[in-house]
């Protein structure tokens, strides 16, 4: 099985591109999904512990979390000893049952996967990109987004040109969807097996 690492920073598509590998019928691993997943399940009483008064009515208060950790290093790092390792376990629960599935390619899709040093365990790098201006409209259209907020988060995530010069692929998201389409399929297509293309 080929493991594809996706990536990308915020506003560039990743989540629309992680669904078309999905709609292609490639298993798909979201760390995001997973975080969501979790803040309503077993994080909801270590982020509590952590961080009084985050949660309400048994999960996680996301926009009230945020708030805690939003430019405090030192918060933001407490909170990602509490999820991430249990975010890794998802993923390699993920990882296992697909190639038990008999997969021949699977995706995990994590946002800051070289922020976190986590690119050596996908086979390839995919990077979906899209330039700085359409990316920044992206975001702050997005309900509840500050150019503050967002600030944050591009400080906390590796530039968008070295994402792609570490890339084994990238995904440009700039043009039609239907081009973004395409260009998933052609990576579906180049490595499952049954393209001729396909790699062991």
């Amino acid at each position: 099985m080929i493991l594809l690492g996706l990536t990308g920073s915020i506003g560039m598509g990743k989540s629309t591109v992680a669904r078309m590998f999905a709609e292609e019928g490639v298993p798909v691993f979201e760390a995001d999904a997973a975080v969501h997943a979790l803040y309503k399940a077993e994080a909801v009483p270590l982020i509590e512990a952590a961080f009084p008064g985050t949660t309400r009515d048994g999960e996680v208060d996301r926009p009230v979390l945020s708030r805690a950790v939003l430019n405090d290093p030192e918060a933001l790092a407490r909170l990602e000893e509490i999820v991430h390792p249990l975010v890794r376990r998802m993923e390699d629960d993920f990882i296992g049952a697909a190639r038990a599935a008999g997969a021949p390619l699977a995706v995990v899709d994590i946002p800051l996967l070289f922020e976190t040093g986590r690119e050596g365990r996908a086979d390839l790098i995919v990077v979906v990109s899209a330039p700085e201006d359409l990316q920044r409209a992206r975001v702050l259209s997005r309900p509840g987004m500050t150019g503050e907020k967002f600030a944050s988060i591009l400080a906390r995530q590796m530039p968008d040109a070295e994402k792609r010069a570490r890339a084994d692929i990238v995904i440009d998201t700039s043009g039609p969807i239907e081009q973004t389409r395409r260009a998933v399929k052609d990576v579906v297509q180049r490595f499952t097996e049954s393209s001729p293309d396909a790699k062991p």
